[in-house]
């Protein structure tokens, strides 16, 4: 039978459910949220929560690790609640889950529960395939949201534009092709450049307001010299600011991109428990959080403190309130890829 996507049909004989883009989600008993692209799985789950607590505030949203799960998890979060609350239950990780989350998952699918939206996201893989098959059949009355990684210069170029039409925001084509070529490589940071720009005053986004913001990052970006320098690679991390500044790159996106870095790190130092549940806690996203859990392994709170003064310092610095601005960055980089020993 024909499954839908978007812009064209694909024929999937083993698949009876509707398959959408991850801007088409609904409520429905079941979604699957499937594919690699774990950005878009995690705006098509948040959209979906959105729209629960639109219909009502009261809704009671739980998260479960699929590969950690206990017998009898589910069941118990989907047991009719004291005041009958809707439940939105997101399940992660359902391409490593255990055994026990799938045979209960799969005898669940025969009754889901009445007022629970249950999420699965599955990122890829054979594990969990009699439990993708059934619900792909039919099973729980549900439908897929199809994930698939973003890899075509104008799938970017479409999502790019998609970001800026919802917020009735004029773009040039010239503007949005310099700004994909620009965060070519990293969706989420692709989003993210589009919502600063979105925040500008322009009546319209030009390529230079592009340029104003992201000089430079066509060939290096701030981003990158961050991760270098969070990665402990101090030299090539140098390499790459200098590269950057040649390009024209402007020093105050580079602070902020250290600044961002660094301080979500700080948000999640010490932290434990789900991604789902921390990045409620923190307002971020789950994907934020278990890069930013990645990247503070092996700081200390001293080290990280230091970093943060530092970066607070150079910012100022590259606003005029040193000489030297270049040497204040190359300052910058050496503390955070040294993890805040040599920040002083």
């Amino acid at each position: 039978m024909a499954a839908k996507t978007t812009g064209k049909t694909v024929k999937k004989a083993s698949v009876s459910v509707d398959q959408v883009a991850w801007h088409q989600i609904r409520p429905a008993p079941v979604v699957l949220v499937s594919g690699p692209e774990q950005f878009l799985a995690d705006r098509a789950v948040r959209q979906l929560r959105d729209q629960l607590t639109a219909e009502d505030p009261s809704l009671e949203v739980n998260d479960l690790e699929a590969d950690h799960y206990q017998p009898g998890e589910l069941i118990s979060l989907a047991s009719p609640s004291l005041f009958a609350e809707p439940r939105l239950i997101r399940v992660s990780s359902v391409e490593k889950c255990t055994d026990a989350f799938l045979t209960e998952t799969l005898r669940y699918l025969e009754s889901p529960a009445d007022d629970t939206y249950l999420v699965l996201r599955h990122g890829g893989g054979v594990r969990g395939k009699k439990l993708l098959d059934a619900l792909r059949s039919g099973l729980g009355g549900g439908f897929e949201v199809v994930c698939a990684e973003l890899k075509k210069e104008t799938e970017k170029l479409d999502f790019a534009a998609a970001e800026f039409r919802a917020e009735r925001r004029r773009v040039t084509s010239v503007a949005l092709r310099a700004l994909v070529t620009a965060f070519n490589d990293d969706l989420a940071e692709l989003a993210s450049a589009c919502q600063q720009l979105i925040s500008d005053a322009a009546d319209e986004i030009t390529e230079a307001t592009v340029e104003k913001y992201y000089a430079g990052r066509v060939e290096t970006n701030a981003f990158k010299v961050a991760d270098m320098a969070i990665a402990g690679r101090q030299g090539e991390a140098l390499v790459l600011l200098r590269h950057a500044l040649s390009s024209g790159a402007d020093p105050v996106p580079v602070v902020a991109a250290f600044a961002m870095k660094v301080r979500t790190m700080a948000k999640v130092q010490g932290s434990y428990g789900p991604s789902g549940q921390l990045a409620s806690r923190f307002g971020m996203a789950p994907w934020q959080v278990e890069r930013a859990q990645r990247d503070v392994r092996g700081w200390s709170e001293d080290g990280l403190g230091r970093c943060i003064e530092l970066i607070a310092e150079t910012d100022a610095a590259v606003k005029g309130a040193e000489r030297d601005a270049i040497y204040a960055l190359e300052r910058m980089v050496t503390a955070v890829a040294t993890r805040g020993s040599l920040a002083r």
